[in-house]
């Protein structure tokens, strides 16, 4: 599942153990296992390796240009949704065509600088160059959007290429939050909605419209779902090539879940079983395949450690009151999401053999793990069971490497955590911890 594991004890980070971490960088701090990412991209492109897909990384899961740069050297393209994830694509070293550039929301800037306009765009990281040339795909989620990128690529003598983000009218996701393929989602255009448009503008001059898109939503544990939205996004290429539009490419968003606990979801084969076969036929006739896997690559290959500040015992509860909270992992309080948390050093006989939210060991007692924050919402685990703890101990929260650090924030004036990536016996500090300073830098 990933490199993280207990020895004797004590919890290691492929070969280095995280405690050696805590006291050289401190806490709270995010930690990545760079053998864990390119073991987890190496899988998907395994299973699916019949149908040659272009494998983009979800960049808004786990943001850092190290993480970035290690799945970029791994083989992996980029997915996108803002301007300055794609900055952090092309700093990783991305090549501009190995890009997807998808979300509601582009500004006529990001869509020049997708398109390859980088004048007036700061270099960052020393003397780093960033790649000219446009991007590989835009994924279209309106017709308004589709106007505006032909308006800037006329304006600057390009064509764009791009795909249409189409809700096959699956309704998936672990949450209400993130499924986004049905018809109350703001993503997308419904399937009667998106061939026409498709129809309608498939030989205009400045927007090459010769792909689709989907993405039905996240945490997907059902392979079924992907079957069912990618057969009516073949039914819809077909109609398509009988009024005379060539489907060239067929993007199947991500959304393959994680394991948050142990078993939780199915392995890539899993997927890849029931949906290649829908595919491979068309794959050699010519149709090209995009994935764009984001939390199943880098949800275990990260954790978060924190500190135990105090401990508290009222009439009902038992409080472990840590160092990281809300502010620096939202998904307990935004998703009520699940994260495995155990003491980074125990004895022999607490030593999980699993990661689950119930765990038949001796001595466990029910704690609700919180943070610092102002804000009753702010935990990371209620009513858990878990080892006695003191104050000064570190605690690990697993699963953390996906939508942790990137939805992290500022608030109540915390500054910002380290990350750190490991490799083998390697730590790098990717991220400084950021400074009192750091938080008004930008203020006047």
């Amino acid at each position: 599942m990933d490199s993280f594991g207990f020895r004797d004890g004590q919890l290691y980070v492929e070969d280095v153990p995280v405690s050696l971490i805590a006291e050289r960088f401190g806490t709270p701090t995010y930690i990545y296992s760079a053998a864990t990412l390119r073991d987890h991209a190496g899988k998907m492109k395994e299973a699916f390796a019949e149908l040659k897909p272009r494998l983009c990384f979800a960049a808004k899961c786990c943001s850092n240009v190290a993480v970035l740069r290690t799945l970029v050297q791994s083989g992996c393209g980029m997915d996108v949704v803002s301007g300055g994830e794609l900055y952090r694509a092309l700093l990783a070293g991305c090549k501009p065509e190995d890009i997807v550039y998808a979300g509601v929301g582009k500004t006529a800037a990001e869509i020049r600088f997708a398109l390859g306009q980088r004048d007036g765009v700061e270099p960052a990281h020393g003397s780093v160059r960033l790649p000219e040339g446009p991007i590989g795909c835009f994924n279209i989620e309106s017709e308004q959007e589709l106007a505006a990128i032909a308006s800037e690529a006329r304006a600057m003598g390009v064509r764009a290429v791009a795909a249409v983000r189409v809700n096959p009218g699956v309704k998936a996701g672990g949450h209400e939050y993130i499924t986004t393929a049905h018809e109350e989602s703001k993503f997308g255009l419904p399937i009667d909605l998106a061939e026409a448009m498709i129809k309608r503008f498939a030989g205009d001059k400045h927007v090459k419209l010769s792909g689709l898109h989907m993405h039905i939503g996240s945490s997907i544990t059902d392979p079924q779902l992907y079957v069912t939205a990618v057969e009516r996004m073949i039914a819809m290429i077909d109609r398509l090539a009988v009024a005379g539009v060539k489907i060239e490419s067929l993007d199947l968003g991500g959304g393959f879940a994680a394991d948050y606990q142990t078993g939780d979801a199915p392995a890539p084969r899993e997927f890849a079983k029931r949906i290649v076969p829908l595919l491979a036929d068309r794959v050699r006739g010519g149709l090209r395949i995009v994935l764009e896997p984001g939390r199943m690559i880098a949800a275990n290959a990260g954790i978060l450690l924190t500190r135990v500040l105090y401990t508290k015992q009222t009439g009902a509860r038992k409080f472990l009151i840590c160092d990281a909270g809300m502010h620096t992992l939202i998904r307990p309080s935004l998703y009520d999401a699940f994260h495995f948390i155990w003491p980074v050093s125990v004895s022999p006989q607490h030593e999980p053999l699993r990661r689950s939210e119930a765990l038949e060991l001796p001595g466990l007692e029910a704690c609700d793990v919180v943070g610092p924050v102002c804000e009753s919402g702010d935990f990371l685990a209620k009513q858990r069971m878990l080892p006695p703890v003191t104050p000064g101990e570190l605690l690990s929260v697993f699963a953390a490497g996906a939508y942790g650090m990137s939805m992290a924030s500022r608030y109540n004036s915390h500054p910002m955590p380290a990350e750190v990536l490991v490799s083998g016996d390697g730590v790098q500090l990717v991220r400084r911890r950021e400074t009192l300073a750091d938080l008004v830098a930008h203020e006047r």
